[in-house]
């Protein structure tokens, strides 16, 4: 596998990326469209928004902003706002749908949506994507690479350094099988660090877990990788309108407090982590491999089947 070739003298990639979903949250995620579920995206773009600016200015971070098409259409001012104070946008759909449930035709509209509302407001075209729900369609790859992206950060099949993700071929009763990896390079996430399961609360589940737990989860995850893997990433997700609450902020703080007093660490973009990666043989061979993928159908006498 290739390597992160961080600056000189770094030792870590640090990218506290922000998911500003606003009110479009409720609406793809959870279709609800009420005035509560409204409001809370409201607070996420006029009270959550400003107060990680003024965070990340103090601390000097630089930071990815995944943003769907809508919030730039809703909340314009404060996504001209993140990137006049030098943030990068990432491409995060359009009304936070779910690409596993759309066809690949509405899947591919709503890509090309955002990227006009991107163009239209903002002037840019993102050069990377996270999927809304973190989650892939059989068609989302695809879609990622036509659409020439040059990384993804969506996938969990590594926790602190980048990859190429495989295509599978998914099987019941014989082992699966690898198909060809992408040229995109995925820079992965992970649950243990989005503040929204733990944090959020979405009407069916409490999601209001104790501060102190989350704070020190991601303090050591990121001390595990700054201390045990050779040219790690460390990339976090945070939204608005959860992390901007006010007991949210003084942890979220504290964590990076302690992110910034380590020696040589970068806190980057997505866009330039996916610079810095260098492909070696095993990622080329990984890219020639056959082009398999798909899921077969479960068995007939399988516990699914015959649910």
């Amino acid at each position: 596998m290739g390597h992160l070739k961080l600056p000189e003298g770094k030792k870590i990639a640090v990218n506290l990326g922000t998911d500003f979903d606003a009110q479009c949250l409720w609406l793809g995620a959870f279709n609800r469209p009420s005035p509560a579920f409204m409001s809370r995206g409201e607070f996420g773009a006029e009270v959550g928004v400003p107060r990680l600016l003024e965070l990340y200015k103090r601390y000097d971070v630089k930071s990815t902003w995944f943003t769907p098409g809508h919030s730039v259409d809703t909340f314009p001012q404060w996504c001209m706002k993140i990137l006049d104070d030098g943030h990068e946008f990432g491409h995060h759909g359009y009304y936070h749908e779910i690409p596993p449930a759309i066809s690949r035709d509405t899947e591919r509209r709503l890509v090309d949506l955002a990227f006009a509302s991107y163009k239209k407001v903002l002037g840019i075209r993102p050069t990377g994507y996270r999927s809304p729900y973190w989650d892939y369609s059989e068609n989302t790859l695809d879609i990622i690479e036509e659409s020439g992206f040059r990384y993804d950060t969506s996938l969990m099949a590594r926790d602190l350094v980048p990859y190429h993700p495989q295509r599978w071929q998914v099987n019941w009763e014989k082992g699966n099988v690898a198909g060809r990896a992408s040229e995109v390079l995925e820079i992965p996430v992970n649950w243990y660090l989005d503040d929204f399961p733990p944090l959020a609360y979405t009407g069916t589940s409490t999601g209001m877990q104790d501060t102190e737990t989350i704070f020190r989860r991601w303090r050591d995850i990121f001390d595990y990788a700054y201390e045990r893997v050779e040219n790690p990433v460390f990339a976090s997700c945070v939204h608005p309108q959860i992390i901007g609450q006010a007991h949210h902020m003084l942890w979220y703080e504290r964590l990076i407090q302690h992110i910034a007093g380590k020696d040589g660490v970068w806190f980057a973009t997505c866009d330039e982590i996916a610079q810095s990666w260098v492909d070696d043989d095993r990622d080329r061979e990984l890219m020639a491999l056959p082009d398999v993928r798909g899921v077969e159908p479960p068995p007939a006498d399988s516990n699914w089947a015959t649910a």
